[in-house]
């Protein structure tokens, strides 16, 4: 027998000796999902008009039916504004009608035809508006890959949705600011805001107020940057900052960045946003493991079926309609490197469209690429009520 079949039966009878001495032990369950809630639309009105909270967000990993739930309650809570407003009433006299004001907070009890209209002194809202938590959503032409699914808001305003074109590096400083910009906006014109999403980052900093730096890109120092290596970069970061994660370096262009900041940061003193926490009352969409990955995989399919590698194309070659003429009117294609930053779809259909994966490969890979990226969506979720953040799931 020769020698090295030798040596591979020694090792198997070893490892089998070993295993079998030690103690059985099961693999681990499941997290378990948090309870399930059922969610009281009025009392949630009721608490914003007395002021109680002044932002309602919709959060839940991919494929759990966050947008059909934040527009589903946006029309509840309009329904519900319409049947508080004060109706018009018959002034008995010459069978005219006048409005009826609501009954004044601190006046006593309210007479019963004002019964329901004296849970805020003037009720000046216009209606419930969603505001966008999406990092990729913010992106022109990027509409099927992101799942913008725009038709389901119908009659309902939308914020933070095709503000940045395709290319473009938009960032979570810009996204802070943009969200209390459309946050003023609606509240201004009388608006009830939801937000609504599933970048758990953007939703912190929207809602606890976050203090983020405002640092300028430096081309001179990126062109140098890039002459040195990956590892060369990691180095560098790490001499100016503690790395808690991988995910300051999972691509070299968020390496760089994460270098520009750091470096920023060590020769300037920064600006940064004071944007106050929000009073946020937060609701999860709820979905089993197995039902999100069967929704995913569905999706997926429609999304192949509606035109996604016909539309993440139109960028690469410059032909979609969404992307911005320059002054000649030529519209200029996305480097495929610029696509793949954007991750997920907009990766693995690139890596397809280039000829590095087959479509097989794309569409496994890619349905296996989301799957993870709900999973880590859910646990960025729990880890925000580790924080002490109050999060009603309620099942959709």
């Amino acid at each position: 027998m020769p020698m090295y079949a030798e040596a591979k039966i020694r090792l198997f009878n070893y490892l089998c000796d070993t295993m079998a001495k030690k103690p059985f032990t099961p693999i681990p369950p499941m997290a378990e999902l948090p309870p399930a809630e059922e969610i009281n639309v009025a009392e949630i009105l009721d608490r914003y008009l007395s002021g109680e909270i002044d932002l309602i967000c919709v959060l839940g990993p991919t494929a759990s039916g966050k947008t059909k739930y934040a527009v589903r309650l946006a029309r509840e809570i309009n329904s519900l504004l319409s049947a508080r407003r004060p109706q018009k009433s018959s002034t008995g006299g010459k069978g005219e009608e006048s409005v009826l004001p609501p009954w004044p907070q601190g006046a006593g009890p309210a007479p019963k035809e004002w019964e329901g209209f004296f849970l805020h002194p003037c009720l000046p809202y216009s209606g419930a508006e969603i505001i966008s938590a999406d990092s990729r959503q913010v992106y022109r032409g990027m509409d099927i890959g992101t799942g913008k699914d725009l038709n389901e808001y119908e009659e309902i305003p939308y914020h933070l949705m095709d503000i940045v074109d395709a290319g473009a590096k938009y960032n979570i400083f810009e996204y802070q600011r943009d969200f209390e910009k459309a946050y003023k906006d609606i509240v201004e014109r009388g608006g009830i805001p939801i937000l609504c999403g599933g970048s758990g980052l953007y939703i912190e900093a929207a809602t606890c107020g976050y203090s983020l730096p405002e640092v300028p890109a430096d081309p001179a120092l990126r062109e140098e940057l890039e002459k040195k290596s990956t590892e060369e970069l990691i180095r560098q970061l790490e001499s100016l900052k503690p790395l808690h994660n991988s995910t300051d370096y999972d691509t070299r262009k968020r390496l760089i960045r994460a270098l520009e900041i750091a470096i920023y940061e060590a020769e300037h003193p920064v600006n940064r946003t004071a944007f106050l926490p929000k009073n946020t009352y937060y609701i999860g969409t709820l979905v089993s493991r197995d039902e999100r990955n069967s929704r995913i995989d569905r999706r997926l399919d429609a999304r192949l079926e509606e035109g996604m590698v016909e539309e993440i194309r139109g960028l690469l070659e410059g032909t979609h309609p969404a992307l911005t003429p320059d002054a000649n009117g030529h519209r200029h294609p996305i480097a495929a490197e610029d696509l793949i930053y954007y991750g997920l779809e907009y990766k693995f259909v690139t890596l397809y469209i280039t000829g590095e994966l087959s479509l097989e490969q794309m569409r496994t890979q890619l349905a296996t690429a989301i799957h993870q990226f709900a999973k880590r969506q859910m646990t960025w979720f729990r880890g925000m009520e580790r924080k002490g953040i109050r999060i009603h799931w309620t099942e959709v």
